[in-house]
């Protein structure tokens, strides 16, 4: 007995394959262009087509071909009947060439290319290299393409496919005609896989077919890909849990609840949800990218932008949505978004993969514990210091207080009187007032800021400078005051690392601080650098100073000792002190 061999089933991607310009679905704009190109004779000799994977590149590629070589093409459409038609169709004709830039990216195959490039094509007109993946080729093959590519033969064209075309050499993309793919719309692809529904015989609830268009995410190719695996599932009626138990997705009405729970703070109820989901059969990966996709949903409808299609759910879901928005600002579902993002990035490095989504569903449930920081910090900026901060629900640690010790009553001193004296019996003792004495306050006596007392203005403020800051103050070279609140101190180029110093921010703060105290008024401080002549009169003794010290450097200079030791250390003299020889025992 013989054995019955079905014949070999072509995949829907194949079989539905556009085969002219109007079927290719969501890019009229460049079937429109290549269209009219073809009847004006503008056709160039390379393209580019970019765009996501599965809308349309390399069928686009083939029509262009049939439109170009078919001997009975009406306004750019081919017939699709002649040979010509057919065999491009099938990607058997000998003058239209697929490359795959994937396996063929070095530079002996477009090496291999340009030599064959300039054979005539045998039967066609125009002799054509569709070449997909073009991003994939070596810098060595573009180089090697770029002659070519710039001054080809006559009557061969290059169309170049591309999901990045980033990645191309501006050399190349300066000599292509580049046209972008847009993603397909939703409705475009669920009316599309109605027809093929249609046409296989199948029953399939629109909701079903929602779904899967949804998950192709606006890729053509990928949604007939998961239908066609959905009419393998062998049911005559597909519904929508049948998508769901497919792909390994949660229902629209196991997302709702689980944000129900989430906003209303049952913890409980959430993990309960979560690990009932991943029994039944739901991807966890999966179940995480749908909640991404449902808290984008919530931040679109919370932004006012109502009539943006909705990515997690169905239409028949919004309302829940429009529900759940007026629960949560937009800020906790921007806070939600975040949380999930973080988790879904790392379930990639961890194999904790259940217990970090455990984690992230839990802190979005407490994002309602922000309202006391949200409280805080308009208290803040607002200049009013909140009255009360809310604690969170979960009960604080109590801790014991520790009681502070009474104050212990001062014992009461007894005058001891002598016998010899008399003494005088009252009836009632007489309770004497107590009197409270008033330590006063001392007196804070404050310097008039005037020219007379700048001197005794810095004295003051020096007594109170036990660090670095007093010495580089006290090497001022003069006071003077500015203008009715700043005082200038000036300091001479031999002092300008002091001069540095006391310009710091914290430095000068500090003065001005200690000089406001002394006069009892905001002053300001400033500093200046001046020759050494220009020193006023009041300040001769540190005139003197400053001349003495440069006779000693002039002196020390001369000393071969001290001069050998700046050599070596490139050094200068910057202050030379007098050294007291220590006092020998017994003297005074």
């Amino acid at each position: 007995m013989g054995s019955n061999h079905p014949t070999q089933y072509t995949v829907l991607a194949r079989r539905f394959r556009p085969q002219s310009f109007q079927d290719v679905v969501g890019q009229e704009h460049v079937s429109q262009a290549l269209r009219n190109a073809i009847t004006s004779n503008r056709v160039a000799h390379s393209y580019l087509f970019t765009g996501a994977r599965g809308v349309g590149k390399t069928s686009m590629a083939r029509i262009l071909a049939k439109a170009l070589n078919c001997p009975q093409s009406d306004s750019g459409d081919p017939c699709h009947q002649c040979e010509i038609c057919e065999n491009i169709a099938a990607g058997s004709d000998v003058d239209v060439l697929e490359i795959d830039g994937a396996s063929n990216r070095g530079i002996d195959d477009i090496r291999s290319l340009r030599a064959n490039v300039n054979v005539k094509s045998m039967r066609t007109h125009y002799k054509m290299y569709i070449i997909d993946e073009v991003h994939m080729l070596t810098k060595e093959a573009f180089n090697a393409l770029l002659k070519t590519l710039e001054e080809p033969p006559p009557n061969v064209i290059f169309v170049f496919c591309t999901t990045e075309p980033n990645k191309v050499p501006d050399t190349i993309l300066s000599r292509c005609q580049r046209f972008d793919f847009s993603t397909i719309d939703t409705n475009s692809i669920s009316e599309r896989l109605l027809q093929i529904a249609e046409i296989e015989g199948v029953q399939v609830d629109s909701e079903a077919v929602e779904l899967v268009a949804r998950r192709a995410a606006g890729s053509m190719r990928d949604s007939q890909s998961i239908f066609d695996q959905l009419l393998a599932f062998g049911e005559d009626h597909l519904t929508a849990n049948d998508v769901h138990t497919l792909l390994g997705t949660a229902s629209d009405d196991r997302l709702v609840g689980l944000v129900d729970a989430l906003q209303t703070g049952r913890q409980a109820d959430v993990l309960v949800m979560l690990n009932q989901s991943l029994t039944e059969g739901v991807q966890l990966g999966e179940f995480v990218d749908q909640l991404i996709h449902y808290f984008r949903d919530l931040m679109v409808l919370a932004a006012g932008a109502t009539e943006i299609q909705l990515m997690s759910v169905s239409e028949t879901t919004r309302p829940e949505l429009m529900r759940q928005i007026q629960i949560w600002d937009l800020h906790r579902i921007l806070a939600g978004f975040q949380i999930l993002s973080e988790a879904k990035s790392k379930m990639q490095r961890l194999r904790s993969a259940k217990a970090l989504t455990e984690v992230s569903l839990i802190r979005i449930s407490l994002l309602d514990n922000l309202d006391s920081l949200t409280d805080l910090i308009h208290a803040v900026r607002s200049g009013v210091a909140p009255q009360a901060i809310v604690q969170p629900k979960a009960a604080p640690l109590k801790l014991p207080v520790p009681v502070k010790p009474a104050l212990q009553p001062q014992p009461t001193r007894t005058l001891e009187i002598p016998p010899s004296v008399p003494q005088k019996k009252t009836e009632k003792p007489v309770e004497q007032p107590q009197i409270t004495e008033k330590v006063a306050e001392p007196q804070v006596e404050t310097v008039e800021f005037s020219e007379a007392n700048k001197s005794e203005i810095i004295s003051q403020v020096l007594s109170q400078i036990e660090d670095t800051l007093k010495d580089h103050v006290g090497r001022h070279q003069g006071l003077a005051i500015s203008e009715p609140n700043v005082l200038v101190l000036s300091f001479s180029k031999s002092y300008n690392f002091s001069k540095q110093y006391c310009q710091k921010p914290d430095s000068v703060q500090r003065l001005e601080s200690l000089a406001s105290g002394v006069c009892g008024k905001p002053i300001r401080i400033q500093f200046q650098t001046v020759e050494e002549t220009e020193l006023p009169e009041e300040n001769e003794p540190a005139a003197q100073e400053l001349s003495a010290q440069k006779t000693r450097k002039l002196e020390a200079g001369g000393d071969t000792f001290v001069q050998n030791a700046l050599d070596v250390f490139e050094a200068t003299i910057v202050k030379i002190d007098d050294v007291v020889a220590p006092r020998s025992n017994g003297e005074e």
